[in-house]
């Protein structure tokens, strides 16, 4: 099975853009559904966006509808999550996963808004 590993979170002000990618191995990545979570400082992980194995589907939470958006290139092995207008609510760690159900996890990568 594919193994995920996240990048290009950091520390940024509000209203600044982020790109995070995770990058797959070890499987077959265009045939895998991919999405992204967030997890803030004492709260659950919560949902962000997913995009289906070509691409032609997507699906966002309300609280990033207009400001995030996910991508794939599956030549690449990568999905992204593109983070515009960011708010300091945004601020959590940014995990991919991978399959249908989601059951495969990258080790996350921290995204800190600062106000």
């Amino acid at each position: 099975q594919v193994q995920l590993v996240e990048s290009g979170g950091g520390l940024v002000q509000a209203g600044d853009s982020l790109v995070l990618s995770c990058v797959a191995s070890k499987g077959t990545f265009s045939t895998y559904r991919m999405g992204w979570f967030r997890q803030a400082p004492g709260k659950e992980r919560e949902f962000v966006a997913l995009i289906s194995w070509s691409g032609s589907t997507k699906s966002s939470a309300d609280s990033v509808k207009g400001r995030f958006t996910i991508s794939r290139d599956n030549a690449k092995n990568t999905v992204y999550l593109q983070m515009n207008s960011l708010k300091p609510e945004d601020t959590a760690v940014y995990y991919c996963a991978a399959g249908t159900p989601f059951s495969i996890w990258g080790q996350g990568t921290q995204v800190t808004v600062s106000s």
